[in-house]
């Protein structure tokens, strides 16, 4: 479930954790839409992606090429918050 700057989302355990989205994209070339988020107050710079629908949904990323996709954009914000700190 997504609201205005966090998720939630169930662990293997079945526990509810919070994670702060980061940022969300669109990729027009396959019309999908992905969110980039971490646990909230996390230090260890891990970051977890995934695509979602209009109600919301988190569904996993499957391919390779989305996979190649996702971590390009994720680098290209990581560049841009470097450089802007």
């Amino acid at each position: 479930m997504l609201d205005s700057n966090c998720l939630y989302v169930t662990d293997e355990n079945g526990n509810e954790q919070k994670m702060t989205i980061l940022f969300t994209f669109d990729s027009q070339d396959l019309g999908t839409q992905y969110v980039v988020f971490q646990r909230e107050g996390a230090v260890d710079g891990e970051v977890f992606a995934s695509r979602y629908d209009e109600e919301g949904t988190l569904m996993p990323i499957e391919s390779d090429e989305e996979w190649e996709m996702v971590e390009e954009v994720i680098n290209t914000f990581a560049e841009d918050e470097e450089n802007a700190g």
